[in-house]
């Protein structure tokens, strides 16, 4: 079979070079964690509306164990030919602050302000329990600045407490991935040549301990697990990237590929509802093994679940995705301390059972606002403030700093057949900056010693 088309590809990739349905998948993982939270709002109004998605909801823990596998994917994905070859110092500060731009602006925006409301509760709350965590946070500016830093994670043996907003904690987990991915990005570049069996192997085999943990013990409670879901998480991601690198993309590929991303998604819902039948745990973590396959079978294929998640409504929730996840909980916080101060918003309440899904629907326009106001011009503003003043401003990057269109051809072709007429995206690279990439037509493709 020979290369995809460029009209095909063009389906769900976006004329920058996005991987849309990548990006749709985040929207997916965001609205999993969401709903998770959100069915611990105190009430039973919707208790029969929310029964037979139970065991999904409930579930819902999963989904950020695909933001880090994702996460692994993209990174790996954008920046290992910057990385790999000889990461200097200027292309690791490049790298680091192009993350931070990424990261900061709304972690810090919605800490700070969550951190007020905080304060607020304590001078209203005699028992001191301030936060809907296990261990409550330490608001104060000493534990501020270590919030400010995303750093507040990296010294404590659980999660539990360690963010004022609870899912931050996977933000300081992701930005210490961001920070050793230079010295990972040396060993991903010297097996980029490796054969996809391999590097697919290890992307599953990386998801294995915790699939071990969730099938023996209920999920991973033992200290610093947090490191065994974003080590194995981000790791298995950039392997998942290596091996799709790796595969010629092909009519046949393409229909493959297409399959294996739906039967993931599939055996995701069979664990899910296996997991139902064990009691309370973290049984469904098994289905984490699924991720390589689905993450990379999406990043291949143009078609059926690809096809699906790369709509326009899926990439815009996508890119709200980050914003949405950070906003939530707040916010559902704010709803249930009401809940209990106002007797017309208790538990079962009239009031109450009217608000409560406009609460959760309320996190999506939000989201949409720090999206369009605060995450996007702030990022655009701190890339430009450390550009040099001779150089024109970057062009528009997506979300997810360009996530490139895999080439319909990366793996060596065998002795003896012909070179096919392909399309081979060539990313234009400034000062670090990765562009949009642009098609370029050659009748010969050129596949260069030893390089994917």
């Amino acid at each position: 079979m020979g290369a995809l088309s460029v009209a095909t590809r063009s389906s769900t990739t976006a004329p920058g070079g996005e991987i849309r349905s990548l990006t749709g998948l985040r929207i997916v993982a965001a609205a999993w964690v969401v709903c998770f939270h959100f069915s611990f709002t105190p009430g039973n109004t919707w208790t029969g509306s929310w029964e037979p998605l139970r065991p999904l909801v409930a579930s819902g823990g999963l989904g950020v164990d695909l933001f880090f596998v994702l996460s692994g994917f993209v990174i790996t994905l954008t920046y290992l030919d910057q990385l790999g070859p000889r990461p200097g110092v200027g292309a690791v500060a490049r790298f680091w602050w192009a993350r931070v731009c990424r990261l900061w602006p709304v972690h810090a925006l919605v800490t700070s302000v969550f951190g007020f409301w905080l304060l607020y509760k304590a001078t209203r709350v005699p028992d001191g329990q301030i936060a809907y965590q296990h261990l409550q946070p330490v608001v104060d500016p000493l534990h501020w600045l270590e919030q400010m830093l995303m750093v507040q994670l990296w010294h404590r043996p659980s999660h539990a407490g360690a963010s004022w907003s609870g899912p931050a904690w996977s933000i300081s987990a992701e930005w210490l991935a961001y920070v050793c991915f230079p010295l990972l990005a040396l060993l991903l570049w010297r097996l980029r040549s490796a054969p996809p069996v391999v590097t697919g192997a290890i992307a599953v085999g990386c998801m294995a301990p915790l699939a071990w943990f969730a099938l023996t013990e209920g999920g991973a409670a033992f200290p610093y697990a947090w490191a065994l879901r974003i080590g194995g998480g981000f790791l298995a991601g950039a392997f998942t990237c290596l091996t799709v690198r790796r595969i010629p993309r092909t009519e046949r590929s393409d229909r493959a590929a297409t399959w294996i991303a739906a039967l993931a998604t599939a055996e995701v819902l069979l664990c899910v509802w296996w997991s139902a039948t064990r009691g309370a745990g973290g049984y469904a973590g098994v289905a984490g093994v699924t991720f390589p396959f689905l993450v990379g079978a999406l990043a291949h294929s143009t078609r059926g679940p690809s096809r699906a998640l790369g709509t326009p409504a899926m990439v815009q929730g996508g890119r709200l995705s980050f914003a949405l996840y950070l906003v939530h909980v707040p916010v559902f916080e704010v709803f249930w301390t009401l809940m209990g101060w106002y007797p017309r918003l208790a538990p079962g309440s009239t009031l109450a059972g009217l608000l409560t899904p406009h609460v959760l629907l309320l996190t999506v326009p939000l989201a949409y606002v720090l999206h369009r106001f605060v995450e996007e011009p702030a990022r655009r503003w701190l890339r430009d403030l450390a550009r040099p003043r001779h150089l024109a401003p970057a062009r528009h990057e997506t979300a997810d700093e360009t996530l490139r269109v895999l080439p319909a051809t990366l793996a060596p072709r065998r002795p003896g057949t012909p070179e096919a007429p392909s399309v081979l995206p060539v990313p234009a690279v400034e000062e670090g900056v990765v562009r949009p990439v642009v098609p370029v037509v050659r009748t010969r493709p050129r596949v260069p010693s030893g390089t994917p």
